[in-house]
């Protein structure tokens, strides 16, 4: 028997449990990985409370998770390239990585460079496929002014070191006690809140040319607002007012490839990208972990350690 996370109705964070399940096989085409951490995220709170039920509705018992980092431990038929003690990063659609073994299709996953911690690797797949998206969509050029909202939560982290690497100036909008961290990647720091407007007019006096928008409540309005044109506004979460107002909300899904997963990881591995660990829970721990990411006020990502 192994351990997975699991739920068997839509609520709060008291219906996740860790049971004892059949260890799962890999079919052709896909691998068997030992879990050594697995990324935790916003959206699986959403799915879990059964608000996102309309697009992705839950069979229960549901199992958890999607991001994860181990070792392989079996290989399907017809696999190549992948081999048993392989250190590994990837991706299920089968929202399953929460747990001691998973299975993931060999097409989704992406070998772990050494110098890459397992937190970092764990956590790495929906924040940073989610930001490498956002990035792309808006498109900033060389001098033009990138404002991102949520800076310093899992996506917004990403998102303003490969906004940065571009060439344009970013604009992080956090909380107060993000502002020296933001400094130290060459990010100027303004904080939210009452006369937001305001202070950013004060920083990009010449104008904002495109906006990132990863936290919701008003950030895609503000953005146009400012002057920014629709199709350069980004949100990974107010659906609602993308639609209204003809912005942009394209989602990790546009990125959620191995490809784009190497290529973040080899920028992590070379020192150019970093993704900041909040925290760190045990598997059994899993409730108390998404009642931290519950608050939205953790720097980076929190990630569940397996073993």
């Amino acid at each position: 028997m192994s351990r997975a996370v699991r739920f068997d109705r839509y609520g709060p964070v008291e219906v996740l449990q860790v049971a004892e399940v059949e260890p799962p096989t890999p079919a052709a085409g896909e691998v068997l990985v030992e879990v050594v951490s697995a990324g935790i995220n916003p959206g699986e709170i959403a799915i879990r409370e059964g608000l996102l039920h309309a697009q992705w509705p839950a069979r229960f018992p549901s199992g958890q998770g999607s991001d994860f980092a181990g070792r392989v431990v079996e290989v399907g038929a017809g696999v190549e390239g992948v081999a048993v003690d392989d250190e590994v990063l990837g991706f299920t659609d089968n929202r399953a990585s929460q747990a001691d073994l998973v299975v993931a299709a060999a097409g989704h996953i992406t070998g772990k460079p050494d110098s890459v911690g397992w937190d970092q690797a764990g956590a790495l797949k929906i924040a940073g496929t989610t930001a490498y998206a956002a990035v792309r969509v808006v498109a900033p050029q060389l001098g033009e002014t990138v404002v991102v909202s949520g800076a310093a939560g899992g996506v917004g982290t990403l998102a303003v070191q490969l906004a940065r690497r571009t060439g344009a100036n970013v604009i992080g909008i956090a909380g107060a006690s993000n502002s020296d961290w933001l400094r130290s990647i060459g990010v100027e720091p303004v904080t939210y809140g009452d006369g937001l407007a305001e202070r950013l007019r004060a920083v990009a006096p010449q104008g904002i040319d495109a906006f990132i928008d990863t936290f919701g409540g008003g950030y895609v309005d503000l953005a146009v607002e400012a002057g920014v044109a629709p199709d350069r506004v980004e949100t990974i979460i107010d659906f609602a007012a993308a639609e209204r107002l003809g912005a942009q909300a394209v989602g990790g899904a546009e990125a959620s490839t191995a490809a784009v997963l190497a290529e973040l990881a080899g920028l992590l591995a070379a020192g150019e990208l970093t993704v900041p660990i909040a925290a760190t829970y045990p598997l059994d721990k899993v409730r108390e972990a998404y009642t931290e990411l519950a608050k939205r006020h953790t720097r980076g990502k929190i990630v569940l350690r397996i073993r």
